[in-house]
């Protein structure tokens, strides 16, 4: 019988950001002239590195894969919001909607962990830097990216593993403007509150571990930089400021969103805009802009 329900609803109704055209008229503008902006300048940010060989540490290494995958997902809800803008009925498969949220927690699960792994990084060269080369050499950050692949895919398959058992029979209205596990769990025609636990304990709680593990790593590498020269502790504050920001950013979102019962909040359609379109694409930039080596190379380009 579940098997059965669960074929029934093949579509899902996006109800997005807000029913007032004017509203969505000004947002798509806006979202439109960010992407315009910020975009290419990301792009832009992983071909020097990726090009430049005075580039090569850890660090860039690192960071060139964030803005990849900043870039990517974002690129996963906002080529579809701003299509839906343009659309009156804003439909979406059952399959693309799987599809979606899968990809989604894919990316923003590696994101996460990438963010530990700079993390590492950051205290190996500070806090232990005649061991630096060795403890991270190219073979170690390869190893790295992929375990943190493979992580990002067993966060992310858990979470469709669960949808899929769901029965769905009806209402098949989202109330948002992309596939997201609290607002599909809640059209689940049965009793969910084993799965909604089951899901804050792997997306939510898996989120404040890590930026409880982040912070406190950062404020380790804080408390060594006291000992450095004025211009060592200069760079190292600055680097490790820039890392606390991002932290914030991705994080925050996602702690507020994922870490509570699936009950819907005024605030949760504003949040989930900045988590999924702006600050991904804000990420890269904000390494960018407090990086000197990066400019520099950029200028160059």
């Amino acid at each position: 019988m579940e098997a059965e329900n669960s074929t029934q609803v093949m579509e899902f109704i996006l109800l997005g950001l807000t029913q007032s055209q004017d509203v969505q008229l000004l947002i798509f503008v806006l979202v439109s002239i960010f992407y315009l902006i910020i975009l290419p300048g990301n792009i832009l940010m992983i071909f020097t590195i990726r090009l430049d060989p005075g580039l090569t540490a850890p660090l860039y290494f690192f960071l060139g894969n964030l803005a990849f995958l900043d870039v990517s997902y974002s690129f996963i809800v906002t080529l579809r919001m701003l299509m839906d803008f343009l659309s009156e009925k804003k439909i979406i498969s059952y399959r693309s909607c799987i599809t979606q949220l899968f990809f989604l927690h894919f990316v923003g699960a590696g994101e996460m962990f990438l963010l530990v792994v700079m993390a590492f990084d950051r205290y190996i060269a500070i806090c232990r830097p005649l061991h630096y080369s060795n403890l991270m050499n190219p073979r170690v950050c390869y190893v790295l990216l992929l375990a943190l692949c493979l992580g990002s895919f067993a966060h992310s398959i858990v979470q469709v593993a669960l949808i899929l058992h769901l029965p769905f029979c009806g209402p098949n209205e989202l109330d948002n403007f992309f596939c997201d596990v609290p607002q599909v769990i809640n059209l689940a025609c049965t009793n969910t509150f084993v799965v909604e636990l089951l899901m804050v304990s792997n997306i939510g709680l898996l989120s404040l571990l890590c930026f409880l593990g982040l912070l406190s790593s950062y404020a380790i590498i804080l408390c060594h930089v006291k000992k450095y020269s004025s211009e060592g502790k200069s760079k190292a504050i600055s680097t490790c400021i820039t890392h606390v920001i991002i932290v914030f950013l991705m994080f925050g979102p996602a702690i507020f969103i994922y870490t509570r019962p699936f009950c819907a909040f005024p605030a949760d359609k504003v949040v989930s805009l900045f988590h999924t379109v702006i600050f991904p694409l804000m990420n890269p930039v904000i390494y960018t802009l407090r990086n000197q080596d990066v400019k520099a190379s950029m200028r160059k380009t």
